[in-house]
């Protein structure tokens, strides 16, 4: 009888791909994936253990799955990942439940280490960073309409508060006609939203074609047939070209949405933090890149509490925040990460203060949405149906403006039937916090 296996993915999408190829190889070797965790024999935990939250909620999954091991629901636990790669030794040592760790270098195991779980042995495999496959069939865990397409893997940009490079190893491109197949392939599949997704998606190309490549990227994926909505995530601000610029100005399919995270606008906080550009380089930016795309959607994330980071400077950010008004915005307090170098710089700030000054600026944020929301009352906006709540008894949704599992929703009755996928224009009638609320009008199937 095959070995029943379940996946829990947490973290980030570009982690969620990493799944995606894992449970593709255990389909292609005769595995049965099971979609519930009680109905499985082996639960495989794809950690993130980029901060302490996501360290956390990894450690609570793990524990969870070893109560299930303890009752005999499950036989075995394999975890994969961000924290099984950073902390391998830990997990070892600190958690019997465990019985097969992988480093992210060692995924094409997969299947033994599935094999070694079920029969209750013990097994830890580390294999170079770099070997990580970042090819390979998929099975798609998103709702059906959209996916990620993964550019590269790893960073060279060495931000003086983040592990990734440690945990991920050195940037590195894929090949672009590797990824225009890729794509390709997902629209045959029934996606039509491509995320495109990196550590830095403006680094592309550099490592394997001496120059950045995204925007003759993107263009190759506006050639594709079947794929409506393209969407680029994790775009540094110093690496954006007058090209992409005028790429992303000019292809229909581009959704005019871009994720920048900039993390302060102070120089002497961003050069702590190893980060580029300054308040006069961000706002003449962000000026350029709304005169240049009509209707573009600006997303940022910004960090507070940052060792040093005096009360000017928190203030000087929050009347940034005020000034640009970003129409998408996450706050993240600093987390002392072991082996970066932030975690050990003087300044270090009390938690309390952290959490106060990341609660100001989301509530500040929190205004400027419902404001920037309010101004969309009346408009008729294109959504892509997700699915249908039963409770609120309408459908629910996202504009061009909203990336999946980030930003906000639009929720709307309609008269007739509706399916997941489908494309409507709707009425905005009202606000509620960070979503929209409306009637469907029209149908672009």
């Amino acid at each position: 009888m095959a070995i029943k296996v379940s996946m829990i993915s947490l973290g980030c999408s570009k982690n969620q791909v990493d799944a995606e190829h894992l449970l593709a190889a255990l389909a292609q070797n005769g595995f049965t994936l099971c979609g519930d965790v009680s109905e499985s024999d082996v639960v495989i935990i794809n950690t993130c253990g980029f901060i302490q939250s996501a360290k956390e909620e990894a450690i609570e999954n793990i524990l969870e799955m070893a109560a299930l091991k303890k009752e005999g629901t499950i036989k075995g636990i394999v975890v994969t990942g961000c924290l099984a790669e950073r902390y391998r030794d830990e997990i070892v040592k600190e958690m019997d439940e465990v019985d097969v760790v992988l480093g992210i270098g060692s995924n094409d195991k997969i299947c033994e280490a599935v094999e070694k779980a079920a029969a209750g042995s013990r097994m830890t495999a580390y294999g170079e960073k770099e070997s990580l496959c970042l090819s390979g069939e998929r099975v798609l865990t998103t709702l059906p309409f959209y996916a990620y397409l993964k550019i590269a893997e790893g960073c060279d940009n060495c931000c003086t508060y983040c592990a990734i490079p440690q945990i991920r190893g050195r940037f590195r491109s894929r090949p672009m006609e590797e990824l225009v197949k890729e794509a390709e392939w997902l629209a045959s599949q029934g996606v039509k939203e491509l995320v495109v997704v990196a550590q830095d998606t403006t680094r592309y190309g550099e490592d394997l074609y001496s120059e950045y490549k995204l925007a003759e990227l993107l263009k190759k994926l506006c050639r594709i047939d079947g794929l409506r909505w393209i969407r680029t995530l994790y775009c540094y601000p110093d690496k954006i070209t007058e090209e992409l610029i005028d790429v992303i100005a000019a292809e229909e399919k581009l959704v005019k949405y871009l994720d920048i995270p900039i993390q302060h606008c102070e120089e002497a906080v961003l050069r702590s933090m190893n980060r580029p550009m300054d308040r006069a380089s961000l706002t003449a930016l962000m000026k350029k890149l709304r005169s240049r795309i009509p209707g573009l959607t600006l997303r940022t994330t910004v960090m507070v509490g940052f060792p040093g980071e005096t009360e000017e400077q928190f203030a000087a950010l929050s009347e940034f925040i005020e000034e640009i008004r970003f129409d998408r915005l996450g706050c993240f307090a600093f987390s002392a990460e072991e082996g970066t170098v932030a975690a050990d710089m003087d300044g270090q700030i009390d938690e309390d203060v952290k959490k106060r000054r990341e609660e100001v600026i989301m509530t500040q944020q929190s205004i400027i949405m419902e404001q920037l929301n309010r101004e969309k009352i009346g408009e008729r906006l294109l959504c892509v149906v997700e699915g249908f709540d039963r409770y609120g008894e309408c459908y629910f949704g996202r504009t061009e403006a909203d990336a999946p599992d980030v930003d906000g929703k639009v929720f709307f009755t309609s008269e007739d039937s509706l399916k997941m996928g489908d494309f409507v224009k709707v009425r905005v009638n009202e606000v509620m916090d960070y979503d929209l609320v409306g009637e469907c009008v029209s149908y672009h199937r």
